[in-house]
Formats: C-alpha cells, structure tokens, sequence
C-alpha cells in the first residue's frame, strides 16, 4: 500500500497495526460480556430483553452520543491522546464490571464502556485516511476492521475459558487491565498523519462543525443509503451475533467452552477473512467503478442470506458451524468499503465527524437495536413456544437485517453523481 510522504506519516503500516490493536481491544471488552452473559443471567435472574439492554441499547445510546463531540474534538486536535484516553476508559470500566453486584451496577458499568469506547474509531478511521492514499483506503479500513472479528476471536475464546474456570467476574478482570496497559504503548508508538496529505488541495487547517458537516452530508444521497445498509447489516449481525451463545447453550446443549472456542474460530477468524476479504475486492474492482465499493457488500449479504436462515434452522450442530463460517465470510464484507467510501464523499476535515455519523447511525440502529428487539421478541415467542423461541427471534432479525440489500444497490445509483459534485467544489 502506497502511503504518505510526510514527516509525521512515518511507520505508516505500524500505525496500522496500532490501531487495529486497539479496535481489537474495543471487540474484546464489548464481546465479553456475549459469552458471559448466560451465567451473568442464572447468578442475576436477568431476562433476555434486559440482557438485550444490557449489551444493546442502553452502551449504544452512550457510544453514539458520545461519538458526536469527540469526532469534534478529533477534527480539530491530537487524534493519538485522544484514542489513548478512551482506551484506558473503556478497559478499565471493563475490568471494574467484574465488581458488579447487581444489574444497575451492571448497567452503569457497561455505559462506562460504551462511553470510552465512542472515542476509538472516529478519530482512528481520520488517521488512517491521512496514512493511506484513496486507492488503498478500501485495504487499510477493511485491516483496521479485522479488529473487530479478533477481538471477537479473544472474546470468545478467554470469556468461554475463564467463565468455566474461574467465574465471570474474573473475566472481566482479565480482559480489562491489559487494555490499560496498551495505552501506555499507544502514547509511545503512534505518531499524528498530516491532515489531507492525500487530498489535492485541501486546506490542511480547514475545521467543520457539526452542523457543516451534516449539511455538507445532505446534499450527499449515497452516504445516507450506504450508512442505513451498513447499519441494517450490523443490526443482524449484533441481533444474530449477541445470542448466538445462547442459542447454541438452549438449543444445541454446547457448553460455554465448547461456544467460546467454536465462535472464536467461526466468528473471529472467518469474520476477519470477509472483513479484509471486501476492502481486497473493493479497492479491485473499485478502481475501475466506484460503484463496487457499495456492490460487494450487496452481493456478499445476497450470498449470505440463505446460509444464515440454514444456521438458524438446522437441528445438526456441525453442518450448522460450517453454514455459520461461509454466512459470516460474506456478511462482513461491508464495513471497510462503506467506511471508505463514506470518506471519499467529504473533504479531509469532515473525515472523523462523518464517522461519527456513520457509526451513530450504524451503532443505534445495529447495536442498539439489533439486541433489545431481538431480546424482546426471544421473550415473547419463549412465552408461547419454550426454548425454541429464541430461533423464531433471530431468524426474524437476520431477514429484517438483509433489507441491506436493497439499500445498498439503491446507494451504488446515486454514488457517482455525488462523487462528481465533490470533485467539482475542489475545482473551484
């Protein structure tokens, strides 16, 4: 990947790998608690709308709001301070969640992470804009995303491990503190991007506001639809993703080694190959039509939507696990093209504050959403169909989820003639 010749962008791909690090961290303290929570359940007496809460809305409502202002912040200061910062809440609030005695302790603890978190990728997707030139963009967003599904891997893997040796609340304990200790790394290794070294000119000093921004993003139809079709994919994926232990607790009688260890596998390492896998063909095909960054995230969901009904459906644990790895393949080939893109729609100075846009939307929608409905509908098909409700739950999220479909192709319509008005407003 070609990167910038600029004195403060050296080390580019450590960067990378930095902040891929970090983004992995993010994963691992958020997944935690999806591994965790069928013993976090039994020990509270919980029910799955509060556990859908619980990892859903209530951290996604923090996290967006959150995200707004320090984007702000991060369009106009040291973006390294300020993803070490967050860093260091969001694990410590993590590893104090061990301490919880009851569910408001729970709760409070978990908005601490949502919290800390919201200052991790807006800031992060701005630094790797200015670390990569446009035609890598696609790779290094879909790199950096890969956090998500190794963070996952961890998450699974260390939460199944340490909730049958030696209890949920050490879990959290063991996955928080380390995160603290990176920040310390993060401050040392990672060096700020010119704004816009990749950007013909662009005024580097340049600032937006809110209220720019979102103006500016109006007039822009393709990132609306692109952002509502990421959100849409990330709402099965968490309505999906946040039971999928417990699904394969109720229904398959694995236990939470057994889940953790196959979901780190499946998840973590299958999720990592289409994540990386959609910025590859992206950036591929891209470079001779744009349009390609917003179709390979419509044909990997069109690919997907079969394998994950069959996942839902099927009553034979290892067929089940095979669908489970080729579903996720495909239905992860969206973020790195989207975030990319979303980027290419607006000037440099817009870049982190778009994120936040596009993550407030994704996040509400998806994260927020995506647990607590698919928690209230598991609760409401157990009442009248036992255990087997909480597949009638999930097989309703991930159908309602793959309406991305239709909201991609409709974004790839409008993509060029977007592109051409921001191509026209630098030439002025």
């Amino acid at each position: 990947m070609t990167t910038a010749n600029n004195k403060t962008a050296v080390r580019p791909h450590l960067a990378l790998f930095l902040l891929t690090v970090v983004y992995a961290f993010n994963f691992i303290d958020r997944q935690i608690l999806v591994i965790l929570q069928e013993p976090i359940k039994q020990d509270m007496g919980l029910s799955d709308t509060q556990l859908g809460l619980l990892s859903g809305f209530s951290f996604a409502l923090v996290y967006v709001l959150a995200g707004i202002p320090i984007a702000y912040l991060a369009d106009r200061g040291n973006r390294r301070n300020i993803i070490a910062i967050a860093l260091t809440v969001w694990s410590g609030m993590t590893a104090i969640s061990g301490l919880a005695q009851n569910y408001t302790h729970l709760l409070l603890a978990r908005l601490g992470v949502g919290l800390g978190e919201a200052g991790g990728s807006p800031p992060s997707h701005s630094m790797i804009s200015d670390y990569y030139a446009p035609e890598h963009r696609g790779k290094a967003m879909s790199f950096y995303s890969t956090g998500i599904y190794i963070g996952i891997l961890f998450g699974f893997a260390l939460g199944g491990i340490l909730a049958d040796e030696l209890g949920w609340r050490m879990a959290f304990f063991v996955v928080g503190i380390p995160g603290v200790l990176f920040a310390g790394v993060l401050m040392l290794l990672l060096k700020e991007p010119v704004r816009g070294s990749w950007d013909a000119g662009a005024d580097k000093n340049a600032k937006a506001s809110f209220k720019e921004t979102l103006t500016f993003l109006m007039t822009r139809k393709s990132f609306w639809y692109a952002a509502l079709g990421t959100a849409m994919m990330s709402y099965k994926s968490y309505g999906n993703g946040n039971f999928m232990p417990s699904f394969l607790y109720r229904l398959h009688d694995m236990s939470l080694s057994e889940i953790g260890f196959t979901l780190a596998l499946v998840s973590g390492v299958a999720g990592a190959v289409g994540t990386f896998m959609g910025g590859v063909v992206a950036d591929k095909l891209g470079a001779k039509d744009k349009r390609w960054y917003l179709w390979t995230p419509m044909w990997g969901a069109i690919i997907a939507l079969p394998l994950g009904i069959y996942v839902l459906l099927t009553l034979n644990t290892q067929s089940l696990i095979i669908a489970l790895v080729l579903s996720t393949v495909t239905s992860t080939l969206y973020l790195g093209p989207c975030i990319a893109i979303s980027h290419a729609l607006v000037p440099p100075h817009m870049r982190a504050m778009t994120s936040a846009v596009l993550f407030f939307i994704l996040n509400m929608i998806g994260l927020g959403l995506g647990p607590l409905l698919t928690g209230l509908l598991s609760d409401w098909f157990t009442a009248q169909h036992g255990v087997v409700g909480l597949r009638y739950a999930m097989l309703s999220s991930y159908i309602l989820g793959s309406s991305a479909i239709i909201l991609f192709f409709i974004a790839g319509r409008h993509l060029l003639n977007d592109l051409a008005q921001l191509e026209a407003l630098r030439d002025q």
